[in-house]
């Protein structure tokens, strides 16, 4: 009889450690799934914000980012007027290639009205335009947004702080 308390007890020894291992299994297993749906949360914010710059980051053209940074400066507070339209018409068409008039503008016009923050776009485009164009080209921009800017009627009024803020993503000293 003693023998047989004897492997009973053994028996439940080994149910309760066996008990215990499948609740520490479960309870890693569920810090695994909580760190896996957190990693996915990130990647998937990652990815999202990458999506929201899409437009942004598939420019290659110096031309295309300069069209684009200026639409994103004259719609940053109002809608792009036919007014503010043939302005930036005006000032690509002396820099775009020929043939390529047409399309540089449309997606100048299409990427800025996809991203509504227009910091965003000076972030994006600054650097490319800053590592792509001489020092005097990018004066050349700046004097283009003030050329567009005043032929498009009343000054815009967020244009001085975002002017500051590309002329130091440009490079340029800043007053």
């Amino acid at each position: 009889m003693h023998i047989l308390l004897a492997v009973l007890g053994i028996l439940a020894a080994a149910a309760l450690w066996w008990y215990r291992m499948k609740m520490m299994k479960d309870a890693a297993n569920e810090a695994a799934d909580v760190i896996g749906r957190v990693r996915g949360n990130i990647r998937r914010n990652r990815i999202r914000h990458q999506n929201e710059m899409s437009p942004l980051t598939a420019i290659d053209d110096p031309v295309v980012a300069a069209a684009t940074l200026i639409s994103a400066l004259l719609s940053d507070d109002a809608s792009l007027t036919p007014e503010r339209e043939t302005a930036l018409r005006k000032e690509i068409e002396a820099i775009a290639r020929a043939g390529k008039l047409e399309e540089t503008l449309v997606y100048a016009k299409w990427a800025a009205s996809q991203i509504d923050d227009t910091g965003a776009v000076i972030d994006k485009l600054g650097p490319f335009l800053r590592d792509r164009l001489s020092e005097e080209e990018r004066h050349d921009l700046l004097a283009m947004i003030r050329r567009t800017s005043a032929m498009t009627g009343p000054q815009l009024p967020t244009l001085e702080p975002r002017m500051r803020r590309l002329r130091q993503k440009l490079g340029l000293e800043v007053n």
